[in-house]
């Protein structure tokens, strides 16, 4: 076996293309996991991406890849791909802590959650587990139990979260693939941050066992460096799993499906504030500027708002009661180990009553209504991911700043959770301190692969976007 006809180095390689080389023996799975695994003790001391990686268990499960390939028979779609679990996800033979001094440090880590089952399945070669904060309450990573993770781009910065271990891994190619979960933002939030693309599906395509302490607002999706990767494993863990309470449609969409050629005929919403969110001048002029090659690829734009208040209120009624239910299993001595930020909102989910738990539902349910209506209309809604840059890593909202809690400051990612709808955030360029912008993709539910054609299509028309040195 050769590299000679490698087009790139490893660490810039993608899923899509690392599979071609195994198929042409050009590339050996166990040669890709070695170089992540090498990457990630030479980065993870300083990013912090990574609160679990098994080495062994992933050169193990690399050679048996190598010699499916060589004998021609690969175990699945993701055979022999280097991939990251997020440690909210079961995972057996590795722990799942949750970002929490709360958790057993001796598991019994015997069980796989529906999404390691099926990626196992496939022949994905996982890696390890990515940072959280702890239970994924917050929009940026950090916890008790594994410290603060930090921006590839610049390392006093924050990479967001709460997926912002597989955010930051996705950004150095620390693995190929990356999971991560997503009930306010916490897949597109990173993404934005880190320059990479991340997907929320719509809600009930990826199962989810256990369930989320969030419940329907807890959607599970890809993170990755192209929009290609993330719907190669979309085509993975879009599957059925009967031990989800909440299934969704059952007859999931071909994750696989080409882009059409063009946009032609395509009606593009661009909001670039909702009507309501201050966005930084440099932000707007970038995602407009991303706004203008959607336009070039044949789609109608019309700048419009889809029409509803911020509904911060409604989903932080739902948010605090769903934090409230981790209380519920933790004693006196446990609740003191937890981040005090975590706990304060877990005891204000308690004292909601249930009536006003019941009103922010028939508001959610209104809103979703809404929204299908204006998708009616469009085929897409458009605004940036993110209002600001990242800022100062082991802070929950900026510094100084007029902001309070994550919630604040990212207004443009809750409201589609509480809507279900597919979202993604596409890079689109880099601001004025040289930092990634995202674009944010909005499509109807169930019509992900609207979301995943589109952001395909632009990024052959997006400026080169360079990734942080691997």
């Amino acid at each position: 076996m050769t590299t000679t006809f490698l087009p790139t180095r490893l660490a810039e390689l993608s899923a899509v293309k690392a599979l071609e080389l195994f198929r042409h023996r050009d590339l050996s799975p166990v040669e890709l996991t070695r170089d992540c695994l090498a990457r990630i003790e030479l980065h993870n001391p300083t990013i912090n991406a990574f609160a679990h990686v098994d080495a062994d268990q992933a050169l193990a499960a690399a050679r048996a890849s190598e010699g499916r390939w060589q004998a021609g028979t690969p175990l699945g779609p993701l055979d022999g791909i280097p991939t990251t679990i997020k440690d909210l996800t079961l995972t057996a033979g590795m722990p799942t802590r949750y970002g929490s001094a709360t958790s057993s440090p001796n598991g019994p880590w015997e069980t796989d959650a529906p999404i390691s089952r099926h990626l196992r399945e496939a022949g994905a070669v996982i890696l390890g587990k990515t940072t959280s904060p702890e239970f994924g309450w917050k929009g940026v990573t950090d916890n008790p139990l594994h410290g603060v993770t930090r921006n590839p781009w610049n390392q006093h910065l924050t990479p967001g979260g709460s997926s912002g271990g597989a955010g930051a891994a996705a950004a150095l190619n620390l693995g190929l693939l990356h999971q991560g979960s997503d009930a306010g933002g916490s897949i597109r939030i990173p993404s934005s941050f880190t320059g990479t693309f991340g997907i929320k599906p719509t809600f009930g395509w990826v199962p989810q066992w256990p369930a989320s302490a969030m419940s329907q607002l807890s959607h599970l999706g890809p993170m990755t460096r192209t929009a290609a990767d993330s719907a190669l494993m979309l085509s993975v863990m879009a599957k059925p799993d009967a031990r989800d309470g909440h299934l969704g449609n059952p007859r999931a969409a071909n994750w696989l499906t080409p882009p059409p050629g063009s946009l032609e005929g395509w009606r593009i919403a661009f909001s670039p504030d909702l009507g309501y969110v201050d966005v930084a001048p440099d932000i707007a002029t970038r995602v407009r500027a991303a706004v203008e090659r959607l336009k070039a690829l044949g789609a109608i734009i019309e700048e419009v708002d889809p029409g509803f208040d911020s509904p911060l209120e409604t989903f932080n009624t739902l948010w605090f009661a769903g934090a409230s239910q981790v209380l519920e299993h933790l004693d006196e001595a446990q609740q003191a180990q937890l981040d005090p930020g975590f706990a304060k909102i877990a005891r204000r989910g308690a004292a909601i009553r249930l009536s006003d738990y019941l009103a922010a539902c028939r508001a959610r349910e209104q809103l979703t209504a809404r929204m299908q209506a204006f998708h009616e209309r469009y085929d897409l809604l458009v605004t940036p991911t993110m209002p600001i840059a990242p800022f100062e890593a082991g802070h929950n909202a900026p510094p100084g700043g007029h902001y309070q809690e994550w919630m604040d400051w990212t207004p443009f990612s809750y409201p589609f959770n509480l809507t279900q709808q597919p979202a993604a955030s596409l890079p689109c360029g880099l601001d004025d301190q040289g930092l990634p912008v995202g674009l944010h993709l909005v499509g109807p539910r169930y019509q992900d692969l609207k979301v995943l054609h589109a952001a395909q299509l632009l990024e052959g028309y997006m400026p080169d976007m360079p990734f942080p040195s691997s």
